[in-house]
């Protein structure tokens, strides 16, 4: 699993891509639910599994926010 932490939601999943695994998954970590459906308005601000970790298809989760909200990035 590559480290995507504060990077844009589209470009983390491209990073994820290019080690190898097509398909990961993202969650709104503001818990308000909200679909993330222009990836590039999004930024992560949270991954499981940790950077490093070996990962196979839909293993890799992505906590985001809007670009234009609070996070630690």
């Amino acid at each position: 699993m590559p480290d995507v932490v504060c990077m844009n939601l589209q470009k983390a999943q491209n990073r994820i891509q290019d080690a190898g695994v097509f398909f990961s998954r993202s969650e709104d970590a503001s818990g308000e639910g909200r679909r993330q459906i222009n990836d590039s308005n999004w930024i992560v601000v949270g991954q499981h599994p940790a950077p490093g970790e070996v990962i196979g298809e839909g293993d890799a989760v992505l906590s985001v926010v809007k670009l234009d909200e609070p996070n630690p990035c």
